[in-house]
């Protein structure tokens, strides 16, 4: 037992560094995507072709002096950007190991109990600052989160009752001869624009949406507390893309080609940064309740049916 605690422990805090350290050079692979799609370099200039960047700029905002509004609420102020980054790094915990005591088997429902957690720092941060625009952008990022929850809730539900399971591992035991991707395409585009919103990105980015929104609810934010803030959307991002790879595209996650899909889904939540304009809000909110609501309920009733038709044909 104390054998399994211990490795439990090692792996939990090994996987942790390795996903701040993905989360490093997945900003830097922004910058330069974002670069070659404006037709420039990007960051070239640190080391060899610009590669410790992201430790540079981490360095950078750390060392910064962190400004306080003078009204804020101090506690909650400092509380929420550490908060984020802990909600964001505890969702990888459902991370489908083989060997480890936290393979267990509602992932998908401590998945969704964290992300709704996620919900109340953005909110308490916009609130503690005790700034206006910070608490408007704060009350728009959060009814598009919980809007977005609700179609990424029943998506994954759809699936619950397909399989009849919340454990990831099961996934993949289903998914060894099609993908899911095959035969639930529409979800599976509905699953991704819904994570694109879900993450706060472009072009659902009202959250941070810099040049009309004075950076929303982070705008009284600088420093460290910015760069927890920077870092919990990064991991979601990669979180949000390796959920997508077990839910979608198989989920081996012992093979390379795993971690390759990954990183290709990263590139498309960047890809579509770098091409798209940011949506109008009312736009944004049409899109959650009359497109992707109708579309997942009818997808959940067609395969509650399907579960329902082939237990009574295996009774």
């Amino acid at each position: 037992m104390w054998v399994e605690l211990i490795s439990t422990i090692i792996g939990t805090l090994i996987m942790i560094v390795c996903v701040l350290i993905g989360v490093a050079f997945l900003t830097l692979l922004e910058r330069k995507i974002l670069g070659y799609i404006q037709i420039r370099k990007g960051p070239n200039k640190v080391g060899v072709a610009g590669l410790p960047q992201p430790f540079a700029d981490a360095i950078k905002l750390f060392s910064k002096e962190s400004t306080m509004p003078m009204m804020s609420n101090f506690f909650l102020y400092y509380f929420s950007p550490v908060m984020s980054l802990f909600l964001a790094l505890l969702l990888w915990m459902v991370f489908p190991f083989f060997t480890m005591l936290i393979s267990f088997n509602l992932a998908l429902l401590f998945f969704l109990a964290c992300t709704s957690m996620g919900v109340y720092t953005v909110m308490i941060a916009g609130w503690s600052s005790n700034s206006n625009y910070a608490l408007l952008g704060g009350l728009r990022a959060v009814a598009q989160t919980i809007s977005y929850e609700v179609s990424l809730a029943l998506i994954l539900l759809s699936f619950v009752f397909l399989i009849d399971s919340y454990c990831l591992l099961d996934f993949m035991s289903y998914q060894n001869y099609i993908w899911f991707m095959f035969i639930s395409f529409p979800l599976m585009l509905a699953w991704f624009s819904s994570c694109l919103a879900e993450t706060n990105r472009t072009p659902f980015d009202f959250a941070e949406g810099e040049s009309e929104l004075v950076s929303g609810f982070n705008v009284e934010y600088s420093g460290g507390g910015f760069a927890l803030i920077f870092l919990a959307e990064y991991a979601s991002i990669l979180f949000m893309s390796m959920l997508f790879c077990v839910i979608f595209l198989g989920g081996k996650v012992l093979s390379i080609m795993f971690f390759l899909m990954l990183v290709i889904l990263s590139f498309f939540f960047i890809w579509v940064r770098g091409t798209l304009p940011r949506f109008r809000y009312d736009k944004l909110m049409y899109l959650a309740w009359s497109s992707y609501l109708p579309l997942s309920l009818n997808y959940l009733l067609f395969f509650l049916g399907l579960s329902i038709m082939i237990f009574s044909f295996l009774v």
